[in-house]
């Protein structure tokens, strides 16, 4: 039997990275599948480049949509989707060609335990898919559990969502958060995982994955996004299950602020720093301080004149 595998492709003013990303989708070892594009309002030439591709292989779908979030993005995606796998990559991102073929093939030697997700590794890169940088966690077969992804993402280690591969029927009942700009593929899949679904891991870099200092990730503040997370989680979850998470969650906050006032501490005792602080006296006892102060307004007034 010849799977369906649907690709999807959510897009949001990333134009300059979308040809890269669906020719690793053209370039598949495994043939049957179907690439969903989700243009959600994007302002640049993204419907431009989506078109192209859609005229040259029928296979390339291209839907818009008004802008509404990567989440919404996705769901409408799923929505559409015919396959009987389900394949998510970003537009700024790259999957290495063999990653279908063998995510498929690794299902089908597993077939009598139901493994329902392969989870591939992954490395990272700027510009050049040829030059990669190591990922910046490690990934193994014991991450893959509800409470892993419950407790330590993040903390640990966080999966790209296009690592994975998933069974469709997953999604029947599970769908993108659309209330979130980011940690929107923690609630998936710790959703996915505590339904019971089986995962394996793929000891293969078969995804790579983009440093953008533009993408959403990136240019936004994360604290928001994580506390609509609890709020997900303090509905879904178990009493107990929300007590060890938020206990967990609160010892990770203390610790980063004890490990930055560690190196607060550093900074403050470094030759350098305490060298700084003796020029700063000796300039301050000889009155150059105070002159340059005074001067500081006139010499500004110089410039401008």
């Amino acid at each position: 039997m010849r799977f369906l595998v649907s690709i999807i492709v959510p897009c949001f003013n990333q134009a300059q990275y979308l040809d890269e990303a669906l020719q690793s989708v053209l370039d598949q070892t495994y043939e049957n599948w179907e690439c969903i594009i989700v243009d959600d309002g994007s302002p640049d030439n993204t419907a431009e480049i989506a078109k192209k591709w859609v005229r040259n292989d029928s296979r390339f779908i291209y839907l818009y949509k008004t802008n509404g979030g990567v989440s919404s993005a996705r769901n409408l995606a799923l929505e559409k989707a015919k396959g009987d796998y389900i394949q998510f990559l970003d537009s700024d991102d790259f999957l290495i060609k063999e990653k279908l073929e063998l995510s498929l093939d690794l299902i089908k030697k597993h077939n009598e335990i139901d493994i329902k997700i392969i989870v591939s590794d992954f490395r990272m890169f700027i510009d050049n898919t040829n030059k990669t940088l190591k990922s910046y966690c490690n990934l193994n077969n014991e991450l893959l559990n509800f409470e892993s992804l419950l407790y330590y993402w993040n903390g640990t280690f966080s999966i790209p969502i296009h690592c994975g591969f998933f069974e469709a029927s997953l999604f029947e009942n599970i769908r993108f958060p659309e209330n979130m700009t980011a940690h929107e593929d923690w609630i998936v899949w710790v959703s996915i995982f505590k339904s019971g679904a089986k995962a394996y891991y793929l000891d293969n870099i078969l995804a790579l994955y983009r440093i953008n200092p533009s993408g959403r990730v990136k240019s936004k503040s994360l604290y928001e996004d994580q506390l609509k997370a609890c709020e997900f989680f303090k509905k879904h979850l178990s009493e107990q299950e929300f007590y060890k998470f938020s206990m967990l969650l609160i010892s990770r906050y203390y610790q980063s602020n004890d490990d930055l006032k560690d190196r607060f501490i550093a900074i403050k005792n470094s030759n350098s720093f305490q060298t700084g602080l003796l020029v700063k006296k000796i300039l301050k006892t000889l009155g150059v301080l105070e002159l340059s102060k005074r001067l500081f307004p006139f010499i500004l007034k110089l410039k401008s004149k």
